[in-house]
């Protein structure tokens, strides 16, 4: 078989597995990367390139970092005398134009973090969490000009428990990706694999997070804001307020409780962590991240904080 040409559009750090296997992989010849343009660093707004980037530095590819490919005439004229047999794209972050996606010989594939139709758009690992489900995955799909709308080609299952959260979901579907997609090439190109379509009835969406998000609101039940914690560890950490000072709360755990208080209640203050009284049930605060310190946990928070047994958390409505 012949080398099945590849160029790769991708940005975050979920992607370097699947990248670096077609990479390593005799059956694939990646020749180009497509990233989004390097950015300023939270610290010193030092420009500094992703992983991925480097990556494809490190193995002579050529990168492309158009601030908008479906604008940029000298990158879409580059890849078209490239002229692979595939794009592959991982949330690369960029919507692609009817230009860009006719560019390969074979089509333009995208691996998409959740189980399609389900959680079509940007925030499929953080909605699932959300959502508490037990069961996600990964699917391999043909682009289209709708919203991860194409016809399905493969999946992945993926089982989570209580304790994953966005960065332990990543991992796992970092690792599961590269079979699946080097799966999917290799069959569409010996013509071995036949794409699915979709059920549109089936579709759900992914929302946006707004700020209003972030808010830890202990009105609610202590299995939502566990879900909330954990899906939103990396992205857009919860926080509440103490004191005045924003408290981000980064590990938590849902907790069953009876108790006849009020919501925000502290309950009980030790090396656990700190237990707070929900609508229904309570949850256990173990890592925290206090404004203008370190990650710590919550209970060497509240050895300098004095939070204790009784006190009251305001949540954002009551203040």
């Amino acid at each position: 078989m012949n080398k099945i040409s590849v160029v790769y559009f991708a940005t975050p750090d979920i992607a370097i597995e699947s990248f670096l296997s077609l990479i390593n992989d005799g059956n694939f010849i990646v020749k180009a990367l497509v990233t989004q343009p390097s950015k300023p660093s939270d610290r010193g707004k030092k420009i500094t390139d992703s992983k991925i980037k480097k990556e494809a530095i490190k193995n002579n590819i050529k990168v492309f970092e158009p601030y908008k490919i479906s604008k940029d005439e000298d990158t879409i004229k580059e890849l078209k005398a490239i002229a692979p047999d595939f794009f592959v794209t991982f949330a690369y972050g960029q919507i692609l134009s009817k230009e860009v996606l006719e560019i390969p010989k074979f089509q333009t594939i995208n691996l998409h973090a959740s189980l399609l139709p389900k959680y079509r758009g940007a925030n499929p690992i953080c909605e699932c969490l959300l959502n508490g489900d037990k069961i996600t995955g990964i699917t391999t799909m043909v682009t289209v000009l709708e919203l991860d709308a194409g016809d399905i080609c493969l999946t992945k299952e993926i089982n989570l428990n209580d304790e994953d959260n966005y960065e332990t979901l990543s991992e796992k579907i970092a690792k599961e990706s590269p079979e699946l997609i080097k799966q999917t090439l290799t069959g569409l190109y010996n013509s071995t694999l036949k794409p699915v379509k979709q059920n549109p009835e089936c579709a759900t969406f992914t929302k946006k997070m707004t700020k209003a998000d972030k808010d830890i609101n202990f009105n609610d039940n202590a299995i939502k804001i566990h879900n909330k914690v954990r899906a939103m560890c990396k992205i857009n950490t919860n926080h509440f307020i103490y004191n005045n000072k924003i408290i981000k709360v980064l590990k938590t755990e849902a907790k069953e409780n009876n108790d006849f208080i009020p919501a925000g209640s502290v309950i009980s203050v030790n090396k656990e962590g700190i237990l707070i009284k929900c609508k229904t049930g309570a949850i256990l605060i173990i890592t925290v991240k206090p404004e203008g310190k370190n990650i710590m946990s919550a209970y060497d928070w509240s050895l300098g904080s004095k939070i204790k047994s009784g006190d009251k958390i305001l949540c954002k409505q009551e203040e």
